[in-house]
């Protein structure tokens, strides 16, 4: 074969191996029950403008995992599309003086084309794009389903309201008090919105996650298990002391401490609760503690939360009966109750809650103990902290004595028996609510009519289409509202005028069921095709990044729970695995344009080329893990690409195109030199070593040193090799299995260099190298000999010598013994194939 000095380019290159994937589309994926599936997919991108480095990684981390699972065998889905309604377009839109919609196909042709040039292994035919009517009309139909369901309802109440966005937002899109998107600060507003019931499967989505452990990281776990906060404990009917006739006669109150009901002395209620107006309604006290609320209501609820809190509140100026004790409690508004923590009162038991106890001591309200620890005295007059451990109940009437734990039991029991109450679990997982007072959205599809109330649209009437003949208002504020030409309507069920429904759904439920989508992209007639969702689905490995540890995944898995009970699948979760991929900084910080710090994927695979990048990317940390951008680091990458183009290079005349692993142990010993085993033991331990690092464990990093590795020990033995024919087949074994096991990561340097030496199909196409368990063993080892913890000798030995035999040796070096000589070995420290160190005293 000619040898091929010419050096390495990689701009013609990639784009080369580009086109020819493409032509000859080889990661298109076909349904086949008779071949293992495997499907992995990243997170899609909302289509912002460009994509930026973090997107390089993800995608980078997805495509390894792909090709590498192809080469196992596996028929590998690996879909790509767009989350393409949503604010920031909107806002986007507002500042350039463009239509949301041009704005965001013009973003995804820019994204696409770049995705495509750091040359992704993706099946682009089953691109899906949210914002348009082929794929929102499924979730019009979703939601109409989860209507007649009881999922999804209409409800008033007060809700997160960002200024700045013109919208309300779900609790989880509230971060410290602030709106999620835009870091405006969220105050409360009464508005009637839409919801789906994602508390009626509270428990299901906490008992799934069991069986996500091992696959999902533990923090995630952990985050969901918080947010959904299951408390298990009582309700209990605190009844109004002078309550109307006509009006609410006591308050409800959720308590995972029963216990301590004998010494509540007073009631706490949120600042939002419904009661509150109703028990001050033409009192003294009204002026005072509704401003007290509203100032209440406009705090941080994480700051509320927060236990060094301040604690504050007002006297409504009436009292509740204390049903065990008959005590009579004032009631209060306090500002650390929160409404969407139980029932939004709390029956306030300062002995044993040092909330309770701050606040008691604060506006002096009696502190009564009624749990002593055994052998333990305490007076509610002197404490100086409540004292919330275990003991025996006292003050409590029959309960007295009773350890607090069997108390529990026993106090629920007397509840349930005198209607006072009942055994209750609480969750703190609200409902889902999907009303957006936004344009860029999916519209929901339901009308108002003056004589029928809330109707339903008509399913063959289905999609609701999104004008897109609008101009978005500078202040947005969603223009749908004055669209007469969407808003003025006729009732499908008595013919009377009606108006359309001009909220638009929460993006994240585009979001919720996406993945579902790509199965069967282009099927017209239904969301999904039964056989295509049974074959692929759930998600074998999912991608993405830990900011949507609580919003993405809980909807995702909430929806396909519901979407089971429909009847539309048939699986119980969406995702079997997930990674939490680390972010790309720029000297330690989070790149932003503001900080100058912003690295181009575009820029860099120009200078670099898309293989060098993507080494980078996987190489410089671990995948879970933040990485630094590091220029020096990418040009060592470049480097590494141009190094091995010119180890192949250089070999190429003496290579023949045989496949990778397919030298013999015999072919080893017919070349007559020791380097031939070792190149073949290298070989063979790298194609393991790489499979099991991406496949298994996804350290990419040290699957691309373990390849490094076997390049320099190509350099090291080539000369010897290449001067017999047994030799140059060693050889040409290892350049295969190399250029195999990298190609996930580099995979057009790869297929460059696999043509170049003869192969006439695709690397693409090829199986996973076959390792030969034989070849790893090894005959001899080198141990590292130490003198008191520095190294002072190396020595090559069996690799089955014993301890005993590696110290004799050791000490019978003249090296050994100039170093230990005049000293006594104290002991002798043997690690079986890799140290010995000799600790010697005066």
């Amino acid at each position: 074969m000619e040898k091929v000095t010419d050096r390495y380019d990689p701009q013609s290159v990639e784009v080369k191996w580009q086109r020819i994937w493409e032509e000859q589309g080889t990661f298109h994926s076909e349904t086949d029950a008779a071949l293992p599936k495997y499907y992995v997919l990243e997170m899609f991108p909302y289509p912002s403008g460009r994509i930026h480095i973090g997107h390089a990684r993800v995608y980078s981390i997805g495509d390894a995992v792909a090709r590498l699972k192809r080469m196992q065998g596996f028929n590998v889905l690996h879909p790509m599309g767009w989350d393409a309604f949503g604010l920031p377009a909107e806002n986007a839109a507002i500042k350039h003086g463009v239509h949301p919609a041009k704005w965001t196909m013009e973003n995804i042709d820019t994204m696409r084309t770049q995705l495509q040039r750091m040359g992704y292994s993706l099946d682009w035919r089953r691109e899906v794009t949210t914002c348009l009517p082929e794929y929102y009309r499924w979730e019009q139909l979703f939601f109409l389903k989860f209507l007649e369901q009881g999922l999804a309802y209409r409800h008033k109440a007060a809700q997160n309201w960002c200024e700045s966005c013109n919208t309300v937002l779900a609790n989880e899109q509230v971060e410290n008090g602030l709106c999620w998107r835009c870091d405006t600060k969220v105050e409360q507003k009464e508005l009637t919105q839409w919801f789906l019931r994602i508390t009626k499967y509270a428990e299901e989505l906490l008992q799934d996650l069991n069986g996500l452990e091992g696959g999902w990281p533990e923090r995630v776990v952990s985050m969901q298990r918080n947010w959904i906060g299951k408390s298990i404990g009582a309700e209990i009917e605190f009844a109004l002391e002078e309550p109307a006739e006509d009006a609410t006669q006591s308050i409800r109150v959720f308590t995972t401490r029963q216990d301590t009901v004998c010494g509540a002395t007073f009631m706490s209620l949120a600042a939002e609760h419904p009661l509150v107006e109703e028990l001050i309604a033409g009192s003294s006290r009204e002026a005072e503690v509704r401003a007290f609320c509203d100032k209440v209501r406009n705090m941080d609820k994480m700051v509320r939360g927060a236990e060094d809190l301040e604690k504050e509140g007002v006297f409504t100026g009436r009292y509740c009966l204390n049903p065990f004790t008959g005590r009579k409690m004032p009631i209060w508004v306090a500002n650390f109750v929160l409404m969407g923590y139980g029932t939004g009162a709390v029956m306030a038991v300062p002995a044993h809650d040092q909330r309770d106890f701050e606040f008691a001591r604060k506006y002096d309200l009696e502190v009564l103990p009624v749990i002593i620890p055994e052998g333990r005295t305490m007076d509610g007059a002197t404490m100086t902290e409540a004292r919330p451990e275990p003991g025996l109940l006292v003050d409590s009437g029959p309960f007295t004595g009773m350890d607090n734990e069997a108390a529990k039991v026993a106090v629920a029991d007397h509840l349930e028996a005198h209607g006072l109450g009942r055994r209750a679990i609480n969750y703190r997982l609200r409902d889902w609510n999907i009303s957006r007072q936004r344009y860029w959205g999916a519209p929901i599809p339901v009308m108002y009519c003056e004589s029928c109330g809330v109707v339903p649209e008509k399913e063959e009437n289905l999609p609701v289409i999104l004008p897109l003949d609008l101009q978005v208002r500078p202040d947005g504020r969603s223009p749908l509202p004055d669209a007469q030409d969407f808003v003025q309507t006729t009732c499908h069920l008595c013919g009377g005028p009606a108006r359309r429904e001009t909220d638009t759904m929460d993006t994240f439920v585009e979001s919720s069921w996406y993945f579902l989508r790509y199965t069967a992209p282009w099927e017209d007639g239904k969301p999904f095709r039964a056989e295509d969702l049974a074959y692929w689905c759930p998600v074998d490995q999912y991608i993405g990044g830990v900011g949507h540890a609580i919003l993405h995944l809980l909807y995702a898995r909430f929806w396909v729970k519901a979407l089971r009970d429909l009847g539309y699948v048939a699986m119980d979760e969406p995702f079997k695995a997930l990674l939490a991929q680390g972010m790309v900084l720029k000297d330690g910080a989070k790149m932003s344009k503001s900080k100058g710090n912003v690295v181009s994927p575009d820029e860099m695979t120009q200078r670099y080329g898309a293989d060098a990048v993507r080494l980078f990317l996987l190489f410089a940390a671990p995948a879970e893990r933040d990485l630094d951008w590091s220029d020096s680091g990418i040009e060592g990458a470049q480097r590494f690409t141009h190094r091995l183009w010119r180890l192949v290079t250089d070999l190429a005349p003496d290579l023949t195109a045989v496949a990778p692993c397919s030298a013999s142990a015999q072919d080893a010993q017919a070349a007559k030199v020791p380097e031939a085993v070792t190149l073949r033991r290298k070989e063979h331990a790298t194609v393991v070593k790489v499979a099991g690092d991406i496949a298994d464990r996804f350290q990419f990093n040290t699957a691309i040193s373990a390849v490094m590795e076997l390049v320099n020990t190509m350099y090291q033995v080539k000369d010897v090799l290449r001067t017999t024919d047994a030799g140059k087949k060693m050889l040409s074994s290892a350049v295969a299995s190399t250029l195999v096991v990298l190609s996930p990561v580099t995979p057009h340097l790869c297929e460059e260099m696999w043509q170049l030496v003869g192969h006439a199909d695709l690397l693409s196409h090829q199986s996973w190298p076959a390792h030969d368990p034989q070849a790893l063993i090894q005959d001899e080892v080198t141990i590292v000999v130490q003198v008191d913890g520095k190294v002072r000798s190396k020595m090559t030995v069996a690799a089955d010598a014993s301890g005993e035999q590696v110290q004799r040796e050791a000490l019978a070096s003249e090296n050994i013994q100039k170093h230990i000589s005049g000293r006594e070995v104290a002991k002798m420290v043997f690690v079986p194939g890799k140290l010995l160190n000799i600790v010697t005293r005066k």
